[in-house]
């Protein structure tokens, strides 16, 4: 969203985004207004057993007051955070929905999304796959009607729609294309590539010296707490002809291997571009600037949508994937050296990195909210936020979440 934002505001665009207080200093050096986004569980936990749709009804009312103030030409809500989709329908604003990764309304046929299995190869497969379909349904049912229910307690219509919290005038798909199941995408839905941005992060950090291949082990700063991936990878390739480069997110680890060097934190953009092989969980931030900077990826995923990035990333011909149970020294060093051994792999994920150089997706995705807020009008003569006097040509305010 943050990528997303800068775009717009490049281009003369007013830009306020709502979001928790920890992004403020990173979307105001964006050159955008900041406002402060209620920090309350979204999602069911003990202590607030409610649904995610009845979880949003108190947001909202926070949420409302700021969209009626600016007016804005339109809101883009992250998939994610309902709260203000309908607070922009309150208010009578269009809204459009940011989807910061792959698709996850399935086709018929396709398998279950977050299941970690690939889009059938023959007829038979898809069959198979309308069985637990079939299941998948029904639990988008019942989130219809909790939707409805919340929709109704804001004085809002009932939709009979699935998947209402998605725009049809506008959904942009932060994914590549490569990535994403042949399909017949609906009217308003384009798929425009990653939104690639990162705060700030320390000077760069140099791989061992030598010259093997360089491998990146980059665990989830959320899933990885006892080391597993990352231990494998160090034990695995400690007698690989590989250089390796791994982050800890701040973490104490010993002992290292002699070809290795592990630091706290490090900035993916500008150490991807110099590595040959990228080690993940399959967090989607993570496996896009890799496949953006041309790294095969081998993914072992963790939790929530990692499993079917891996799926992806396997089905694409851009990584290899190791399932969690199987994590191991052994089975890190064996996938990494089939991401290095197959030329295909390679030959792949320098495809997409050249599709992401000759298509940024924040520019894609703001040319998309042009179009689609301003009706196509040319923003780029708009008055910056402070001038003097009125300009026919300026633009309105976008809100994203």
């Amino acid at each position: 969203m943050i990528a997303l934002g800068r775009a717009l505001a490049a281009r003369g665009h007013e830009v306020t985004v709502e979001t928790w207080r920890r992004w403020e200093a990173d979307v105001r050096a964006g050159g955008m207004a900041f406002s402060p986004a209620p920090e309350e569980p979204v999602f069911p936990t003990p202590a607030h057993p409610m649904d995610p749709y009845a979880a949003a009804v108190p947001l909202v009312r926070r949420t409302l007051p700021i969209v009626e103030e600016l007016r804005p030409d339109g809101v883009v809500a992250d998939v994610l955070t309902l709260a203000p989709a309908l607070a922009a329908e309150l208010a009578g604003v269009r809204f459009a929905t940011l989807i910061p990764h792959v698709h996850p309304a399935m086709e018929p046929g396709f398998p279950p999304y977050s299941s970690g299995a690939r889009l059938p190869r023959t007829a038979l497969g898809r069959r198979l796959w309308r069985v637990p379909a079939s299941s998948v349904e029904r639990a988008l049912l019942v989130g219809r009607d909790q939707l409805n229910a919340a929709r109704g307690q804001l004085g809002l219509a009932p939709l009979r729609r699935l998947w209402g919290g998605m725009s049809r005038e506008l959904c942009l798909v932060g994914t590549f294309p490569h990535l994403e199941y042949p399909r017949a995408w609906p009217a308003g839905t384009q798929v425009v590539g990653p939104l690639l941005w990162e705060p700030p992060l320390p000077a760069d950090a140099e791989p061992p010296p030598g010259e093997g291949p360089v491998v990146l082990v980059a665990p989830s700063t959320s899933q990885d707490s006892e080391q597993r991936l990352l231990r494998s990878a160090l034990d695995g390739l400690a007698d690989q002809p590989v250089r390796v480069l791994a982050a800890t997110a701040g973490r104490r680890v010993e002992p290292v291997p002699a070809n290795a060097r592990t630091v706290d934190w490090l900035s993916y953009a500008r150490t991807m571009p110099r590595c040959d092989v990228v080690v993940c969980h399959g967090g989607y931030g993570t496996v896009a600037r890799a496949l953006a900077c041309g790294c095969v990826v081998v993914a072992v995923p963790a939790g929530g949508d990692m499993s079917e990035n891996a799926a992806r990333i396997d089905w694409a011909g851009v990584g290899v994937r190791v399932p969690r149970r199987l994590c191991s020294p052994r089975s890190v060093r064996l996938a990494v050296g089939r991401a290095l051994a197959v030329a295909r792999l390679r030959r792949r994920a320098r495809e997409l990195a050249a599709w992401a150089a000759e298509n940024d997706g924040a520019e894609r995705a703001a040319d998309a909210v042009e179009q689609w807020a301003c009706g196509g009008r040319s923003i780029r003569r708009g008055r910056a936020r402070g001038s003097r006097g009125p300009d026919p040509a300026a633009p309105g305010t976008s809100l994203g979440r």
